[in-house]
């Protein structure tokens, strides 16, 4: 494996400056990477090897001329396959799209490419974001790379295991009910759900528009910082977009990476570890909150008691936002269009049933069902009417919650990476895995997830979730920065470097 791959995003940018590498050495390397490891991995879905290097020798061609550059300028980055690329294929894992090449960026992609990050590609992901394992893709499931019989999580397990696998140092993915967090548990990645509003939508192919929110995939917090900072901000083509600057998160990251947490008040979710959650993943939470008790923090228990009804509240919202969304797959447009067999002079309505049937999958269908008949006449007010007063109550639970303390804690997941197939046909057991990371997604408020350590039981990563009060996103890289450092200082290694080899490493 080139030792280019193992940097950070902040130890590539700074060798850039440095004048230690290039940009197309360091997009080489990672594209050399991919060739070697993708083939058992399945992180991307489309890599675009030309354009990534055309990027990086424009990003060069800037650094010689002595043109005001971006930190991040030179430093690859991949995608995941749910936002708008112009140019590259988007198809969010799913045969309904199918080539479909967007003529238009997302606006985090046209941030990306106006800061000079080369993009390597589009990364891998359950149908449309739904699922928690990545196995819901219509293009084959992705595999994690601590154990490639296991699920990297979902739905953006692409984005977090081509982090994992040093394919790249930076991605995107996206968080509706924790597919950017609970990937990261149990990848041994980073990832960050933004405030809801602090980062564009527009260009995001919506799930629920209400839940869905883009925040970085990385190794460190401080490149999640970075890559935030650099995406985050109003935008006024997303009627969502909150209109007042960010927080200065990569001071936030770099205070807290001096481990100092005195004064902070840190409150552990009653509701958010016990039955169900797994042994090893809560010793390793117990040891993390002790070293955030050594760094000075004080830690209190906190009881969010409407947070066991959020996987219920959330499995109706969604599935409504999603239903209502989906309807724009219609065939007469864009996308797969099929011909029903046996009918001469196949009306419109006839070919929308035929190609919805043969593009979208399983859990797709299943979600639109459930979401169509919630919203249904003399069913809305019992069930999508009642789910948005429950979400009331748990955004009034954060709010009294954060009265008490500065930043709320839990696992991640209750458990680490699961075997493929094992919860495939069993939509339930699968939904759990979102138990702890819905609640932020129904009140809009941010939330971390960081690399705790390995489970005794199987030696896979589990994760530690940081959450904030909404627009104090800062709170989540300075506590997170402190943690990480104190961890990896116990560790005597960042946790990745444990992860074992994969088929074609050198290292």
């Amino acid at each position: 494996m080139s030792d280019l791959t193992r940097l950070t995003a902040a130890q590539a940018a700074d060798a850039l400056a440095a004048g230690e590498t290039t940009s197309v050495a360091l997009t080489q390397a990672a594209l050399d990477r991919i060739a070697a490891v993708e083939g058992a991995v399945h992180a991307f879905l489309h890599v675009d090897a030309a354009g990534a290097l055309e990027q990086a020798a424009a990003s060069d061609a800037r650094r010689a001329a002595g043109e005001p550059l971006h930190a991040l300028d030179g430093v690859p980055i991949a995608v995941k396959d749910v936002l708008a690329t112009d140019g590259l294929p988007t198809t969010c894992g799913s045969k309904i799209l199918e080539g479909w090449v967007p003529p238009y960026d997302a606006t985090v992609v046209a941030k990306l490419k106006a800061a000079g990050l080369p993009i390597l590609g589009k990364t891998n992901m359950d149908e449309f974001a739904m699922g928690s394992s990545t196995e819901h893709s219509a293009y084959g499931p992705t595999y994690n790379p601590w154990d490639l019989t296991r699920i990297p999580g979902g739905s953006g397990g692409g984005s977090a295991a081509a982090v994992a696998a040093f394919e790249a140092p930076l991605a995107l993915g996206t968080d509706t009910g924790g597919s950017i967090r609970q990937p990261g548990a149990v990848t041994g990645t980073v990832g960050v759900k933004p405030t809801y509003g602090g980062v564009s939508r527009y260009g995001l192919v919506a799930m629920a528009n209400s839940l869905d929110q883009v925040g970085p995939v990385t190794r460190t917090v401080l490149d999640a910082a970075l890559l935030h900072d650099l995406i985050g901000g109003h935008d006024p083509l997303d009627s969502t977009s909150i209109d007042q600057p960010l927080p200065d998160l990569v001071a936030a990251a770099r205070e807290g990476a001096a481990g100092d947490l005195s004064g902070l008040k840190v409150g552990v979710i009653t509701e958010l570890s016990g039955d169900g959650y797994q042994a090893g993943v809560l010793a390793r939470f117990q040891e993390s909150v002790d070293l955030l008790v050594k760094a000075g923090a004080e830690v209190v228990e906190v009881s969010c008691p409407n947070f066991v009804h959020a996987l219920a509240t959330y499995y109706l919202i969604m599935p409504c936002e999603a239903s209502s969304n989906l309807a724009k797959f219609d065939a007469m447009r864009y996308g797969l269009r099929v011909l029903p067999e046996g009918i001469d002079n196949p009306s419109a309505e006839d070919v929308m049933r035929a190609s919805r049937d043969a593009g979208f999958g399983d859990e797709v269908k299943r979600r639109i069902i459930l979401g169509t008949y919630a919203l249904s006449s003399g069913y809305y007010d019992a069930y999508y009417g009642t789910a948005q007063k429950v979400r009331t109550l748990i955004t009034r639970d954060f709010d009294a919650a954060f009265e008490q303390v500065d930043v709320l804690v839990s696992p991640t997941a209750p458990t680490t990476a699961f075997e493929l197939g094992e919860k495939l046909d069993d939509p339930i057991a699968m939904y759990l895995n979102d138990l702890a990371t819905i609640p932020a997604n129904l009140a809009g408020v941010p939330g971390i997830s960081l690399p705790s350590g390995l489970a005794d039981e199987d030696g896979l990563p589990a994760g530690f979730q940081i959450l904030a009060p909404a627009l104090a996103d800062d709170r989540l890289y300075r506590v997170g920065a402190a943690l990480e450092a104190a961890l990896e200082a116990q560790w005597g290694a960042p946790l990745l470097d444990k992860a074992p080899s994969l088929d074609g490493d050198s290292a």
